[in-house]
């Protein structure tokens, strides 16, 4: 029966959701509106009344109007394999890689320095008492300067609440709230060049609260893959690069401590 129905020119898709967030969002029979003798759905009763109130704003005129570009979500565990699948599909659509978290440290880059969370945290190097004052015997006054300019960088290098709240997230898993979210994620739809070109977002939502934020703001993905995998292939592929870096961690407390028996041989001398 729906298939009779003179439809307007945006579907069953929300027109006043395609012209404001170039997003094809399904409309409702409950929020159907009739104009010029063709059916228009809408996602909301705010948007049907928003276009009745104004229906040339959304309606085609001299030509049909523009489809959004493709839009993807993929999703799935830590390990899965997400990054190098958008990565290839990115390659073969032609559309924009985006990773989530990936986007998030270069956000806070410029001021962290260096990437921030549990992958990229180092653990601190095995304290030894004799240690600093060995140092300082050697050199006093190299050791002063530099823990000076240290304490001036930190002091200079302050995060705005956004930032801080970024960096929350990467090194805590605390929610990002809406307001940043809006600054990151509304450009995706709206600003060029991924409005024009479509996108491939890898790791994003990640949540429920995420999930409904982009629900809550119209924003949602022409495809959604999940992928998912076997523990054991998770492991397979993220245990031997760790286990490398602890292995060079490991060398690296060795070297220090031969540094440091060096040196106290070099002292008795």
């Amino acid at each position: 029966r729906e298939k009779k129905r003179h439809m307007g020119d945006t579907k069953h898709f929300c027109p006043v959701s395609l012209k404001e967030n170039f997003v094809l969002y399904p409309g409702l029979y409950e929020h159907a509106a009739k104009y010029r003798e063709k059916l228009y759905y809408f996602s909301t009763s705010e948007y049907r009344d928003k276009f009745l109130k104004n229906p040339e704003e959304y309606v085609a005129h001299n030509e049909p109007i523009q489809a959004p570009p493709l839009r993807v979500f993929l999703l799935g565990t830590h390990g899965a394999g997400k990054t190098t699948c958008a990565r290839q599909i990115a390659d073969k659509l032609g559309i924009f890689h985006i990773q989530f978290e990936e986007y998030l440290q270069e956000l806070i880059l410029p001021k962290t320095k260096e990437k921030v969370g549990p992958d990229f945290h180092e653990e601190p190097e095995e304290d030894d008492n004799k240690m600093p004052i060995l140092s300082q015997e050697l050199d006093d006054f190299s050791q002063t300067v530099s823990k000076i300019e240290a304490e001036k960088s930190k002091q200079e290098v302050e995060l705005t609440d956004e930032e801080e709240a970024i960096k929350a997230n990467l090194m805590v898993n605390e929610e990002l709230p809406p307001e940043v979210l809006d600054n990151i994620v509304l450009d995706w739809w709206r600003k060029e060049p991924f409005r024009s070109t479509g996108f491939i977002l890898d790791g994003f939502p990640r949540t429920l609260s995420e999930a409904q934020y982009l629900s809550e703001r119209g924003l949602c993905p022409d495809v959604a893959v999940h992928i998912q995998v076997k523990e054991s292939d998770v492991l397979d592929r993220l245990f031997p690069p760790r286990l490398k870096k602890w292995k060079e961690r490991q060398y690296k407390k060795m070297e220090n401590k031969k540094k440091l028996k060096d040196l106290k041989a070099k002292i008795r001398v």
